[in-house]
C-alpha cells in the first residue's frame, strides 16, 4: 500500500468502472457534436477575480467552497469550480464573437473542484460536460439546450429524470421582486450570515437547503408574479417549443440557480433516486455575464451535467450499459519465435480495429491463460513452436472452450468475421 492516499472528496477513476464514465462522457456530448458546438479547452486555474464577478461573491461557491491560492509571482488564483466564466473569458480573449456567426456554440469537458463536506455525489473533484451558446437572445437556444440534454440522458437509457423549468426574470423586472423579497426576508428569524447574503443577492437565499431555512420561506413571494411582459413572453415560447418537441418538464416557480450570473430561462434535471442531492445537471441564461467580467453585451445561455452524478443515476435505475470490451483477443505465445510472430499479429489484429492485447513477461501456458480470462478476451490465440511449423495458431474460444487451428494469414479475416 502507498503511503499516500487520494485527498479527502476525491476518488481515483479505475477500470472497470472508468469505462462506463467514459461511455457517460461519450452520450452526454454525441449530441452536442451533431448541432454545431464546438470543442473547447480552457486551463484547470483561472484569475480568482474571474470567478468573483461571474460566479457572484455572495454564493458558497466564491465564499467557502474555492480552492483559492497566491502563485509565487503575487497572483491571485483559483482552481475552477465551474466551466461557463472561463469559457466565456476564452471567447472574449479570442474575440470569437467578433468572427461572424453568432451565437458561438462550443462544448467542454474537464475535472472542477469545489471544497464542499464530501459524501456521495458530491466530491470536491468531479467531472462534468458543458455546452455554452454565447451572444444571442433566442428562446429556441434554450430550448435546443434543454433538448440535447434531454436527449443525451435518454440515450443512456435514463428514465427516472424530471426537468424543473423557470424562469429568473431580467434587469427590468427583477429590481422590484429582489424589494419584495428582501422586504419578506428580513422579517425572518435568519442568521446573521444569511441576512447579509439577502442584503447582496436574496435569491441566493430561496437556494438554501437547510431544513430551519425552507420552513420560514413558506409563503415568500414568487418571481413569476413580477416578470415583465417581455420575460413573460419569452418563457412562454421556451415553454411551448419543448413541448412542441414532446419534452416533458414541470414548471418550478421556486428553482432558482446557485450562480448569481443567470438571468430568465433557467432549469435543473434531478432524478429522485439520488436522494438529497438529486441533481444530475442544470444550467440557463446569462445575459449580463458578459460585462460582469469586462466585455460587450452577448446574451448566452448553458448547461453543466455532472458525469459522476449520471452514473449514479444509472445505477440508481439499475442501468448497466452495453459497454464494447477492453480486449477481445488475447494472445499466448509459448516460446521466442511465437513472441514474435504473435506480436505481429497482435499489432495486425489492433490496425484492423479489434481490442487486443498480449501475453508480456514471459509467462508459462497457466499463467498467461489466466490473464486471458481476467482480461475479459473473448478468444486467445496460442501458439508454440509445432504450430509454428504447421503455420497454424489455435484459436480458443474462451466461453465454450472451443479451440480450432487457422492459418497465420486468416488470423486478423477469421477474427474480425467472428467477432
Amino acid at each position: 500500500m502507498s503511503t499516500f492516499q487520494a485527498p479527502k472528496g476525491t476518488y481515483d477513476l479505475l477500470p472497470p468502472e472508468s469505462a462506463a464514465f467514459l461511455a457517460v462522457r461519450d452520450a452526454l456530448a454525441a449530441p452536442l457534436r451533431t448541432s454545431g458546438y464546438g470543442y473547447i479547452e480552457t486551463p484547470g486555474f483561472e484569475n480568482v477575480e474571474l470567478f468573483a464577478r461571474g460566479v457572484g461573491e455572495s454564493t458558497d461557491i466564491v465564499t467557502k467552497e474555492m480552492y483559492a491560492f497566491e502563485t509565487k509571482g503575487g497572483d491571485r488564483i483559483a482552481l475552477r469550480p465551474e466551466g461557463t466564466a472561463g469559457t466565456l473569458r476564452a471567447t472574449l480573449e479570442a474575440n470569437l464573437h467578433r468572427q461572424g456567426n453568432l451565437p458561438v456554440k462550443l462544448w467542454y469537458s474537464g475535472s472542477y473542484y469545489r471544497y464542499e463536506a464530501p459524501q456521495k455525489g458530491r466530491y470536491r473533484h468531479f467531472s462534468q460536460i458543458g455546452a455554452e451558446a454565447i451572444g444571442t437572445e433566442d428562446p429556441a437556444l434554450d430550448a435546443e439546450l434543454i433538448l440535447l440534454a434531454d436527449r443525451a440522458y435518454r440515450s443512456l437509457g435514463l428514465r427516472g429524470f424530471r426537468i424543473l423549468l423557470n424562469s429568473l426574470g431580467d434587469q427590468e423586472c427583477r429590481p422590484l421582486y429582489r424589494e419584495a423579497l428582501q422586504t419578506f426576508l428580513r422579517g425572518l428569524d435568519l442568521d446573521e450570515e444569511t441576512l447579509r447574503r439577502a442584503e447582496i443577492n436574496p435569491l441566493r437565499v430561496l437556494d438554501d437547503k437547510r431544513a430551519d431555512v425552507r420552513r420560514q420561506l413558506t409563503g415568500a413571494p414568487l418571481l413569476q408574479d413580477y416578470l415583465c411582459a417581455a420575460c413573460k413572453t419569452y418563457h412562454e415560447e421556451v415553454r411551448a417549443l419543448l413541448t412542441a418537441e414532446d419534452v416533458a418538464f414541470e414548471d418550478d416557480p421556486k428553482l432558482v440557480r446557485g450562480l448569481d450570473y443567470y438571468t430568465r430561462t433557467t432549469f435543473e434535471f434531478v432524478h429522485d433516486g439520488l436522494g438529497a442531492q438529486s441533481a444530475v445537471g442544470g444550467g440557463g441564461r446569462y445575459d449580463g455575464l458578459s460585462e460582469m467580467i469586462g466585455g460587450p453585451s452577448l446574451p448566452s445561455v448553458g448547461w453543466a451535467l455532472g458525469v459522476d452524478r449520471t452514473v449514479l443515476a444509472l445505477e440508481a435505475e439499475g442501468i448497466t450499459l452495453d459497454l464494447p470490451p477492453a480486449t477481445s483477443v488475447f494472445a499466448v505465445p509459448l516460446g521466442d519465435e511465437a513472441r514474435r510472430v504473435l506480436f505481429t499479429k497482435v499489432n495486425e489484429l489492433r490496425r484492423a480495429g479489434v481490442a487486443a492485447d498480449f501475453s508480456y513477461g514471459g509467462k508459462g501456458l497457466k499463467g498467461a491463460m489466466k490473464n486471458a480470462h481476467r482480461s475479459g478476451a473473448r478468444y486467445a490465440l496460442v501458439a508454440g513452436e509445432r504450430d509454428l511449423v504447421e503455420g497454424v495458431v489455435q484459436l480458443k474460444d474462451m466461453e465454450s472452450g472451443e479451440q480450432t487451428a487457422v492459418a497465420l494469414d486468416r488470423i486478423t479475416a477469421e477474427v474480425t468475421s467472428r467477432l
